[in-house]
């Protein structure tokens, strides 16, 4: 049995266990039921189950999910709406979401994979700055496609701010050798 502060507090039989975590006004929980004698904890264990959802709900809002987007095309695709899909595909890039582009082939079209490819081609070479080609162009079926991904961008410093940082760290070292010699005068005294 474990204590409510960590320590270890020996071998108990049930209801004697029970009773020393009721006197305590705490819960008895058995944490590893598995082992060669049970092991039990004693716990407040509405508080324990409230940290752990707040551990979870943090966890949540630190996380990020990444949407995936899709655009579809087809390999006769006019000028207009290609500048147009184009356009659709850097914005939601630009929000962070990855996007799928699909070309959908009908019929005949089948007969020409290779007008799909160098649409989706010419798609990336458009958006080379913007974003990088996770999946290569595959042919799947009746449809081919491709996964981009946005590029990290690069956080630049103006001068600026990089001059605030180094007047900060001066600081830090002035305040560091301030405390460094108070303490030594406080030795020798």
């Amino acid at each position: 049995m474990i204590g409510v502060d960590g320590s270890q507090l020996g071998i108990y039989d049930i209801e004697a266990a029970q009773k020393i975590a009721d006197d305590q006004g705490f819960d008895l929980v058995e944490i590893a039921p598995d082992a060669t004698p049970p092991v039990c904890r004693v716990m407040d264990y509405s508080k324990y189950k409230y940290e752990q959802a707040q551990k979870a709900k943090a966890a949540r809002k630190k996380q990020s999910r990444i949407e995936i987007k899709e655009m579809k095309f087809r390999p006769k695709i006019d000028k207009g709406d290609y500048q147009t899909k184009k356009r659709h595909v850097l914005r939601f890039l630009e929000a962070g979401a990855k996007v799928k582009v699909t070309i959908m082939f009908r019929g005949r079209e089948m007969a020409h994979p290779d007008l799909g490819l160098n649409i989706l081609e010419r798609l990336a070479e458009d958006l080379r700055e913007s974003a990088i080609i996770e999946v290569q162009p595959k042919l799947e079926g009746r449809n081919m496609f491709m996964l981009l991904a946005p590029v990290k961008k690069k956080v630049v410093k103006t001068e600026e701010q990089e001059h605030e940082l180094e007047e900060e760290l001066e600081e830090l070292v002035e305040l560091e050798e301030l405390e460094e010699t108070e303490e030594l005068e406080e030795d020798e005294s």
